[in-house]
């Protein structure tokens, strides 16, 4: 299902997650994996309510697509925590969050991306997941 509704902010990666939230920007959906270009960096509290999943490099999860399911949809904003990669993260998002919404994620020695989901970016992370699923690297929640 997708949600419905007022458009939301997420990001995606430590350090868009980190200058948006010093910035004064509370996201709705916060993902994070404590690296910045796979590097470690030493974790931090963002003071918000955390979900901790587990999302292998090159993969998508069944628990990490139902965890952020969950906070889409929920009524509060809430860090998700991920255990591996938190990179492809970005495209259940897309599918997810309503229409409007805006996902920000970090392009290393780039900057930062802004994506606006319509349903033609709906309709276009749907079908590179499930070119994921049949190549094995997505599990169906």
């Amino acid at each position: 299902a997708l949600a419905q509704g007022a458009p939301q902010l997420a990001t995606v990666g430590d350090f868009v997650s980190i200058h948006a939230w010093r910035g004064g920007l509370r996201p709705h959906v916060t993902v994070i994996d404590f690296r910045v270009m796979r590097s470690e960096v030493e974790p931090y509290r963002l003071n918000h309510r955390e979900l901790r999943v587990s999302n292998p490099p090159g993969r998508i999860t069944a628990e990490a697509q139902e965890a952020l399911h969950r906070v889409v949809n929920g009524p509060e904003p809430c860090i998700v925590v991920v255990e591996g990669e938190e990179d492809l993260l970005v495209l259940p998002l897309i599918t997810y969050m309503p229409l409007g919404s805006l996902i920000v994620y970090g392009q290393p020695r780039e900057g930062m991306v802004v994506v606006g989901v319509t349903e033609e970016r709906k309709a276009w992370a749907h079908g590179f997941m499930g070119r994921m699923a049949r190549g094995g690297c997505l599990d169906n929640p």
